[in-house]
């Protein structure tokens, strides 16, 4: 399962500095991505040997001073919802503001692991004024100053020990698809076309969250666990919230997937948020298929397939060879078809090459385009292997791992696609000195 740290309170109190610190800091640092939304508001932390995805929730209070106390609240609710953990930070210079009081108050009623971080606490006078928040009823503040760092370690520490001792439900040995897409790109109608009446052929799992489900299929000879997010809430009047509910809802859905079924509508083709939930996929290194929903409303003689096919690949460039399915849920056209894509993305994230066919197929192609020679030295690639990781990673052993481009490295990839078929997968390739 995921884990999720939300960082939450009100504007300028310095979430988005301990959020850098958190997915930036040498010791901390697995993967920042960006890109989520407009500006970078997830990133991925580790700390004594457990990863954790970090989300600030404050970059996405969009409205004016009236409204900030709803979407403060919003904001909150959304944090206690979805995160394991949650990070209330207030600020030591200014004390106990109204709006503290809001969040404190909502956070008490939770059930969740709340941490208060006081901060801005860089000197001995301020360790002393931070004893005021212990008016919000929610325990020991912990004394950090975001900027130089002071007082991390020991906030990172105690997150860490709530995170490992969260019991860890027993993984069914299936597959895991998540259905993830923007709102009313018609989740909810995929899902029930595939469903249909069967109902005997579902067995509900209690999902992480409200309105995540997670359900066995197990009809038509599969087997496999549909993680939905369809029930991503009511329609919102800010759609700044509706694309934050749907990031938010994707990522943890995401995270605890093996391939992903992004839909998308197909007279919207695919937009900046569908892009950012792809990347999103491809950063955490999951099987993806994308699903053009709503086909049957597309004229064909207007749009072929193959036209559309290749606008979305655009798109998509450089990671191109996904799968692309053209359904339509109200007519069923084509749902079980994406299913059965999904199952042989899944086969080719989990495969393994024989060292021995990697280096007589690769050497070869190799020896035929060798890396092209820079300042006069000469790349002499020696060796392949697959490294044993969840998602297909490659080391390639030569004498001079500086020297190989990009540009080559992916000419590598394609290769790895052509002769082994690793469609809908991200490849990771490393080069290391023999």
């Amino acid at each position: 399962m995921s884990n999720i740290v939300a960082i939450v309170g009100r504007p300028n109190v310095g979430k988005s500095t301990i959020f850098n610190r958190l997915t930036e800091s040498r010791h901390a640092i697995v993967d920042a991505v960006s890109g989520v939304t407009r500006d970078r508001h997830y990133g991925k932390s580790e700390w004594n040997g457990t990863t954790f995805s970090v989300i600030d929730t404050g970059g996405y209070v969009k409205g004016s001073e009236d409204v900030f106390e709803e979407e403060i609240r919003k904001q909150v609710k959304l944090a206690i919802d979805e995160a394991n953990v949650i990070l209330f930070v207030v600020d030591v210079s200014e004390g106990i503001t109204e709006d503290d009081k809001v969040v404190a108050d909502i956070l008490r009623r939770s059930k969740k692991k709340v941490f208060l971080v006081s901060n801005k606490v860089d000197n001995f006078v301020r360790q002393g004024l931070s004893g005021e928040f212990y008016a919000l009823g929610l325990g020991d503040p912990f004394n950090i100053s975001a900027i130089s760092g002071s007082g991390t370690g020991e906030l990172l520490d105690a997150v860490v020990e709530v995170l490992d001792a969260k019991t860890v439900i027993e993984e069914l040995e299936i597959p895991k698809f998540a259905i993830v897409g923007r709102p009313n790109v018609g989740k909810s109608s995929f899902i029930n076309a595939l469903l249909g009446k069967e109902r005997n052929i579902v067995t509900p799992i209690a999902g992480t969250t409200r309105d995540s489900i997670n359900t066995r299929y197990t009809a038509f000879g599969h087997d496999f666990l549909l993680i939905d997010t369809a029930g991503i809430r009511k329609k919102s009047k800010v759609e700044e919230d509706l694309e934050f509910y749907s990031v938010m809802r994707s990522i943890r859905a995401i995270e605890n997937c093996d391939v992903c079924l992004l839909l998308i509508d197909a007279k919207l083709g695919l937009e900046a948020q569908d892009l950012n939930i792809f990347r999103l996929a491809e950063s955490n290194r999951k099987g993806v298929v994308i699903v053009v929903n709503k086909w049957d409303l597309i004229e064909k003689e207007t749009n072929t397939t193959k036209e559309y096919e290749e606008k979305i690949r655009e798109k998509l460039a450089p990671f191109r060879d996904v799968p692309i399915v053209f359904t339509s849920a109200l007519t069923k056209q084509r749902v079980l078809k994406a299913i059965e894509i999904a199952e042989k993305v899944n086969e080719n994230r989990i495969k393994t090459i024989k060292t021995r066919e990697l280096n007589d197929v690769m050497l070869q192609i190799i020896d035929r385009h060798p890396p092209a020679a820079i300042k006069g030295k000469h790349v002499k690639i020696k060796f392949v292997n697959q490294l044993p990781t969840h998602a297909p990673t490659f080391a390639f052993y030569c004498n001079l791992p500086q020297y190989v481009t990009e540009a080559y490295i992916r000419f590598l990839e394609n290769r790895l696609r052509e002769q082994f078929d690793f469609s809908g997968v991200p490849i990771q390739i490393f080069m290391r000195k023999k």
